[in-house]
C-alpha cells in the first residue's frame, strides 16, 4: 500500500532505510519523510557481537507520531563492510560501517598521508570475502607526478582493481568518480585525512561537508567526519561518507579463505602438490614458483603471509 496516498494515524507500520545513526538514534527515510527512531527494548536484549542496527540497514519501524518512532526489526543484509572492533572484556566484536551497499570505494592519498599498501591489501581482502565490488581512488595527484602517482598503484590495476586518479583541488579525474556513484548505493571509505569529504564536496558542492586539514607534525589527518551518514546523492543514488580509519582488522576471515581473497593467486590455488597447502612454507608449492618468477608481486604476497601470521 502507498502510504502516501492514504491519511496517516498513529501509531502505524512503515519500512525505510537508515541514513544516519548517533547516540542510540536511528534518522530512518520512509515513503512519507524522515523518521527519528530508538531500538525497541527486545532488540537492544539480543546480545550480539555485531552492530544491530547501521546505515544502509533496510528496518521495518513503528511510527508513534509524526517524525518519531521504534525500529521494530532489521531486514536481512544482501552484503555489508565490516571490519574487526574490541569489544567489552577484551573480547572481538564486529564493526560494521555500512550495509547493503553495492560497492566500496577505497579513497587512498598519493602524498599527505603517504599511501599504506599494507592498509590497502587489508581493504581489498574483505572486500574480497564479503564479495563487495571494489574501486580505488587516489586523490592528491597534483602533489606528484603522474609518474609517481601511477607508480604507487599500478600494482593494483595489473590485477584488475580499477583505479581512479583524482584531484579535489584542480577537479581532475572528478567525473570519472561521478560516473561511478550515479544510481549506485556506495561506501567512500579509507585514512584520516586522505581527502573524503572533500572529494565529496568537490562533487556535490551542496553538501558541504566538514573537512579538515593535515597535521604537518605528524603527516596524520585529523578526522573531519565523525558520525557515518548515508547522504542522497545529487546523480541520483546515495554515499556514505564514514569516519577515518586508522587500523583495519579482519573480522572472521578464515586462514584458509585468505588466499582466494587475493584475486592474482586464484589462476594457481588448486595446483600446488599438497592439498590444504598454505602457500608459506610447503614444498612444491604453485604460488610461491609464481612469486618467484614474478607473476605475483612480491609485495602483494607478502603483505598474504604477514595477514596469515597475523601480523
Amino acid at each position: 500500500m502507498d502510504e502516501s496516498a492514504t491519511p496517516l494515524t498513529y501509531p502505524h507500520q512503515s519500512t525505510g532505510t537508515v541514513l544516519r545513526a548517533q547516540s542510540g538514534f536511528f534518522w530512518v527515510q520512509t515513503a512519507t519523510g524522515l523518521v527519528r527512531c530508538k531500538l525497541r527494548g527486545k532488540l537492544k536484549r539480543e546480545r550480539l557481537a555485531t552492530d544491530i542496527a547501521v546505515i544502509g540497514d533496510e528496518v521495518a519501524i513503528t511510527v508513534v507520531a509524526l517524525g518519531e518512532g521504534a525500529v521494530e526489526a532489521v531486514l536481512p543484509r544482501r552484503s555489508k563492510l565490516a571490519r574487526r572492533a574490541a569489544g567489552s572484556r577484551g573480547a572481538y566484536k564486529e564493526d560494521v560501517l555500512v550495509a547493503n551497499v553495492d560497492q566500496v570505494l577505497l579513497t587512498f592519498a598519493c602524498a599527505q598521508p603517504d599511501m599504506s599498501p599494507r592498509m590497502l591489501d587489508r581493504y581489498l581482502v574483505i572486500c574480497e570475502h564479503s564479495e563487495l565490488e571494489a574501486v580505488i581512488i587516489a586523490t592528491k595527484v597534483d602533489l606528484v607526478s603522474a609518474e609517481e602517482s601511477q607508480a604507487l598503484f599500478a600494482p593494483y590495476e595489473r590485477i584488475g582493481y580499477p583505479v581512479l586518479y583524482v584531484s579535489n583541488q584542480t577537479g581532475f579525474g572528478l567525473e570519472a568518480v561521478r560516473e561511478r556513484l550515479t544510481g549506485r548505493i556506495s561506501v567512500v571509505t579509507g585514512k584520516s585525512g586522505v581527502g573524503k569529504s572533500s572529494l565529496l564536496n568537490a562533487l556535490d558542492p551542496a553538501l558541504n561537508l566538514v573537512t579538515r586539514s593535515i597535521s604537518a607534525n605528524l603527516n596524520k589527518g585529523r578526522h573531519a567526519t565523525t558520525v557515518a551518514a548515508l547522504i542522497p546523492f545529487a546523480g541520483g543514488g546515495y554515499v556514505a561518507d564514514t569516519p577515518g580509519i586508522r587500523e583495519l582488522g579482519l573480522w572472521q576471515v578464515p586462514t584458509s579463505e585468505l588466499a582466494w581473497c587475493y584475486r592474482e593467486f586464484r589462476p594457481w590455488l588448486d595446483a600446488c602438490y599438497f592439498a590444504g597447502c598454505t602457500h608459506v612454507h610447503e614444498p612444491d608449492c604453485v604460488v610461491r614458483a609464481a612469486v618467484a618468477r614474478g607473476a605475483i608481486a612480491a609485495e602483494r604476497y607478502d603483505s598474504y603471509v604477514r595477514l596469515c601470521q597475523g601480523g
